[in-house]
């Protein structure tokens, strides 16, 4: 470095150091002078040339502002320097500072305007500047004058004062610590009055104000004390909310919820009350079941304390069973009741304080107030379900401790009001369907039910084999509503009988039990209070033992038994003021027709002493059925074998006989058949002998199965005089249609009670079976018109009529009068048989149209035995038969005359051709073969050859076949 200067010193230069000193690398390329500016404006410009030159300078001078140039040069001088190379170098160096020279005056020049206004405003910055510093001044020099303004006696004053305040303040805290040390005192006292709220409320300002002194040594002893006394309102204020669960006060739980909004512990204090509830439900039970435990085992032994409730309830006696489990129930309905009122009581104040207006300068513990009340809200609901489970469990523990299959019915039905009751509580507590009671109080039913209900089927045979089938006198105005075991079907439709109270009825129907209750009673002391007065009010209003009113009418009957007919016979329509019952149909009310034979003055039901048995059991399965629900399909399925049972005896009894079954009249349809067959597959044990009708000894199906009834040796069947037992028949039959009509009549109920799965079954069993009932009149009342005429004898009668003869009579046959006096005998008997028993208009016209149609048929296998028969005899034929029409529709009402055309049918096929006859065969198939046989033989005779006949005999053949 230092040949570096001196050599430069040598050459008359001065040294860089001197320049560069104080400039940044970038001051290093000096601005060129006024003179070197003219000088390079005045040089010839090159500007290709001096772009080149530009783009010779070496990439690091344009590296960054912090390169130092001259360092960077002299550190690129080689070891051995030459003056030579180093003055050819400056000038190259020369050369480019020169052109970088060019550029950046060029680039002044350019950017001259920018530069002065730039500079202006640098000026007026200047100026800005010098305002400022002036105003700083003033302001510096106003301080000084006002600090020096202050004297020492304005401070010293001050000082005093601050002193005053704190001597002040020092006075306030020594007076609030005497007021809480007498505080004590006072708290003790609003614990024993109850006031929770206001002791909480001063021992919490206590301690916020022993909170503020606790730098004072006196307040720390007090401050524990007051936590102390704080735990122990909590724990009083435990004991007072366990004690809302039995028995609700509004003061009282008005005061705890106060307790605990003022602690901060709302939320807690509804967890702890579920908590006591669900101890309450628990030591409740317990202490009820203990209770009659000990009482029925007369001894004070503390074993019984011990054991588990479960266990406990199998320690219950029959006799003390209901006493207990309704004594258990209101026990629960008052724990229930206190949670239906603290809900009650949390709505009621939830409303009010939504009423009331809020400050908003309060948000926060307005939100924290609103959060509590959801919790306290979801809470309350989750609860409802939790204590009714519980409920639910404890009596479903005591149902099932107990075997009740031996209870008598009425205890029985009096067990399942109790629970039918609760479940409705349950219901109303928390629409809760009481799954867990219905399956416990099902399981109980079923079993019980099966037993009863093998016994009444029992009964019922025992009845049906001991009935003498004599009407059993009833009031005109009778219904089964009457029947105490119906009694709750007529209070359920009280409000359609009586429209002027329906709206009460209604409002009563919204009335909750909670509500009807809340303020005092239980609904589990109704059934006990009234069930003494029902059973003695059975005879009072079961519609079954007959007046004065009644006997009287039959006497007046009896009176009138020598009135000419035609006189009885237009009494039909006479009005008697009691409302028709639904076995008398309309036509009877509306009809003046002779043949009904009936007790005009006294239109009652027919019906029996069994028939109103099996009311009277209907009644009861009805109850069992509406008391518990779950189990409406075992009732009505068992309801229905009453039915089956019933519909089966009779016509066992009176409508069974092979040989009329055979007549191919279609007496007996399918559909009755097919019922019939399936009662006797289903409950019908024609296995068993009827000598042993008490043991089930059988496979397990024959366990449900009854043995068949036999009629009673004591009803007589035989008699021709009394029409072969046509009174009993009527009886019988009519008092099945009656009970069919009573079923009927109750199918909206059921229907009603019905699991809609199993509706399937109440529509088959009423559209197979109850609807059958009508159609057992048919076979029953053939067996008397079969046998109230002599239909043999006419057929004797008609063999020995000659009806080939040559010229036509104007006299009919005797056989023809014979008939008719068979039908006034038969009319005859049937009036003597109405003084008995009244005879609907549909019996008669049943026994009527039997007994005409077997006289047409009789007179149709009557011609078909005629051998010869001229065309004069043909026309006797018709002679006699309109003769026979003529004199009957005298004595009958029937129009038109069953089966006329089937006689007048086969007599004017004795005209036919052989080509109609052949025709005619075909469409006519109601002839038997015999009948057809004749018409050939007889009508066509030796008119036609043998192989015309062979032709008609085949195609009565081809009719024949698919008969056989």
């Amino acid at each position: 470095m230092q040949k570096i200067k001196s050599l430069m010193t040598r050459q008359g230069l001065k040294s860089p150091q001197g320049d560069i000193h104080d400039l940044s690398p970038l001051e290093n390329f000096r601005i060129p002078s006024k003179e070197e500016l003219r000088e390079l404006r005045e040089q010839p410009i090159d500007p290709q040339a001096q772009q080149e030159i530009i783009n010779s300078i070496e990439e690091v001078y344009f590296s960054n502002d912090s390169f130092d140039v001259v360092k960077y040069e002299l550190e690129k001088l080689p070891p051995v320097l030459s003056l030579q190379e180093l003055e050819e170098y400056r000038d190259k160096l020369k050369q480019q500072q020169a052109a970088v020279s060019k550029k950046v005056a060029d680039l002044i020049l350019e950017k001259q305007p920018s530069y002065v206004k730039e500079l202006e405003r640098v000026t007026s910055l200047q100026t800005g500047l010098q305002l400022a510093a002036v105003i700083c001044t003033n302001g510096r020099r106003h301080l000084n004058i006002a600090k020096e303004g202050f004297t020492q006696a304005s401070l010293g004053l001050l000082a005093n004062q601050r002193k005053r305040q704190l001597l002040m303040g020092l006075l306030k805290s020594l007076r609030t610590i005497k007021t809480l040390q007498q505080t004590d005192v006072r708290l003790s006292e609003m614990l024993e009055e109850e006031d929770y709220p206001g002791a909480i409320q001063l021992c919490l300002e206590c301690q916020k104000a022993a909170s503020t002194f606790k730098h004072y040594s006196c307040i720390s002893e007090l401050n524990s004390k007051l936590q102390d006394t704080l735990e122990q309102i909590e724990e009083q204020l435990d004991v007072a909310l366990s004690k809302i669960c039995k028995n609700f006060d509004i003061n009282h739980y008005t005061k705890v919820q106060q307790a605990y909004r003022l602690l901060g512990k709302t939320q807690t204090a509804m967890d702890q009350l579920h908590m006591h509830f669900t101890q309450a439900i628990h030591n409740t039970v317990f202490q009820v079941v203990l209770g009659y435990v000990e009482l029925c085992a007369g001894n004070t032994d503390t074993k019984f304390q011990k054991l588990q409730y479960k266990d406990l309830c199998m320690h219950i006696t029959s006799d003390s069973y209901i006493p207990c489990l309704a004594d258990l129930c209101k026990a629960l309905w008052e724990v229930m009741l206190s949670y239906y009122r603290t809900m009650e009581w949390h709505e009621k104040c939830d409303c009010n304080e939504s009423a009331s207006p809020s400050d908003g300068s309060n948000t926060m513990g307005g939100e924290e107030t609103n959060f509590d009340r959801s919790y306290v809200k979801k809470k309350l609901e989750h609860g409802l379900s939790r204590i009714w489970q519980d409920v639910q469990l404890k009596v479903k523990t005591y149902l099932l401790g107990t075997d009740m299959s031996n209870f008598k019915y009425d205890d029985f039905i009096f067990v399942l009001d109790i629970i039918s009751r609760l479940m409705q509580v349950g219901e109303e507590f928390c629409g809760s369907k009481s799954e867990v009671l219905q399956e416990s109080v099902r399981k109980q039913s079923v079993n019980y039910f099966k037993n009863y209900h093998r016994t009444r089927l029992e009964e019922l045979r025992m009845f049906l084999e001991n009935e003498t089938w004599e009407l059993c006198p009833v009031k005109s105005s009778f219904s089964i509503l009457q029947l105490h075991e119906f009694k709750f079907m007529a209070q359920s439709r009280s409000p359609s009988v009586s429209p002027s109270k329906q709206p009460a009825s209604e409002i009563e129907r919204t009335i909750t039990l909670f509500e009807q209750y809340c303020n005092g009673g239980n609904p589990f002391e109704i059934p006990a209070n009234n069930k003494d007065d029902e059973t003695e009010d059975v005879l009072a209003s079961n519609g079954y033992e007959s007046d004065e009113q009644e006997k009287s009418a039959y006497q007046e009957y009896d009176s009138d038994s020598d009135v000419p007919e035609e006189l009885k016979r237009d009494y039909v329509d006479e009005q008697t003021g009691d409302a028709p019952v639904k076995s008398v149909s309309r036509e009877t009310l509306r009809s003046k027709k002779r043949s009904d034979y009936c007790l005009n003055k006294v239109n009652a039901p027919i019906l029996t002493n069994t028939t109103l048995n099996v009311i009277r059991l209907v009644g009861k399965y009805m109850q069992m059925m509406n008391i518990l629900k779950p189990i409406a399909f075992d009732v009505i399925h068992f309801m229905s074998q009453l039915f089956d049972y019933y519909l089966y005896a009779i016509y066992t009894f009176f409508g069974r006989n092979d040989t009329f079954e055979s007549t191919g009249l279609g007496l007996s349809s399918s559909r009755l058949r097919t019922t019939l067959n399936r009662i006797q597959e289903s409950l019908i044990d024609v296995e068993m002998s009827s000598d042993t009708p008490g043991t089930l000894t059988g496979a397990e199906e024959r366990k449900e199965k009854v043995p068949s009834p036999h009629l009673s040796h004591l009803v007589v069947l035989t008699s021709p005089s009394s029409l072969y037992g046509l009174a009993e028949r009527v009886v019988a039959t009519e008092s099945l249609v009656f009970l069919a009509e009573q079923f009927e009549f109750l199918q909206p109920h059921l229907d009603t009670v019905m699991p809609p799965a199993k509706k399937p079954f109440l529509q088959q069993f009423y559209s197979q079976t109850v609807s059958t009932a009508n159609e057992l009149r048919k076979p029953i009342y053939w067996i008397v018109a079969a046998k109230a005429i002599d239909y043999e004898q006419m057929l004797h009668l008609m063999a020995n009529v000659k009806w080939d003869v040559k010229e036509i009579m104007s006299q009919h046959n005797i056989y023809v009068d014979s008939l008719l006096k068979e039908f006034e005998h038969f009319n005859r008997r049937l009036n003597e048989v109405s003084r008995k028993v009244r005879i609907p208009l549909p019996v008669s016209n049943i026994l009527w149209e039997h007994c005409i149609r077997l006289a047409n048929r009789t007179l149709v296998e009557g011609y078909a035995n005629v051998k010869k028969c001229s065309n004069e005899g043909r026309a006797l034929m018709q002679l006699d038969f309109q003769q026979f029409l003529m004199k009957l529709e005298k004595l009958t009402d029937i129009r038109p005359i069953p089966d006329k055309e089937f006689v007048e049918t086969y007599i004017k096929a004795y005209y036919l051709t052989e080509n109609d006859m052949e025709r005619w065969i075909k469409e006519h198939r109601e002839y038997s073969t015999k009948q057809l046989n004749n018409l050939v033989n007889v009508c066509l005779g030796s008119h036609i050859n043998k192989k015309a006949r062979q032709k008609l005999v085949a195609a009565i053949d081809d009719i024949d076949r698919p008969k056989r």
